[in-house]
């Protein structure tokens, strides 16, 4: 199997992860999610960088620096984007890098308006409803052999 690599992006509100609304998102902090991706990958041997923001303008440019830093894959949580960024859509689309889109929480049994992605669409799969466990079922479906 070749090495792979991969960004995990997280949107706004996750690295609050642990303490907001422990009945939705878990008590398990961004810290404990991207250190037990960062320990899969070094012991699968791929690279995975993780980033988070609060600001939908920075997602957008770390998702443009794909065009000359490209990656394999893409693990993305929009959080609250998910229902509202047209332009992280674009981005990603603009950047053609497969991803795969992750919510912590169970999107379809919350508020209606949390039902609408503007990426499902165009992932690769959409994995929601399983706490930090669905980001690495993301990172395992992105390097099985």
């Amino acid at each position: 199997m070749s090495a792979k690599s991969i960004l995990v992006v997280h949107g706004p509100n996750l690295n609050m992860l642990g303490t907001r609304e422990p009945a939705h998102y878990g008590t398990v902090t961004l810290v404990d999610i991207d250190t037990t991706l960062a320990n899969m990958a070094k012991h699968d041997g791929h690279q995975l960088e993780s980033f988070q923001s609060n600001s939908e303008a920075d997602i957008v440019s770390k998702i443009q620096s794909l065009m000359v830093n490209r990656v394999d894959y893409i693990i993305i949580n929009p959080a609250a984007f998910t229902h509202t960024s047209i332009a992280i859509r674009d981005a990603i689309s603009a950047v053609n890098i497969p991803f795969i889109e992750v919510h912590l929480s169970n999107v379809y049994a919350r508020e209606q308006f949390r039902h609408h992605s503007y990426f499902s669409d165009i992932a690769t799969g959409v994995i929601s409803g399983l706490g930090a466990e669905g980001y690495f079922a993301a990172y395992r479906y992105i390097t099985k052999p």
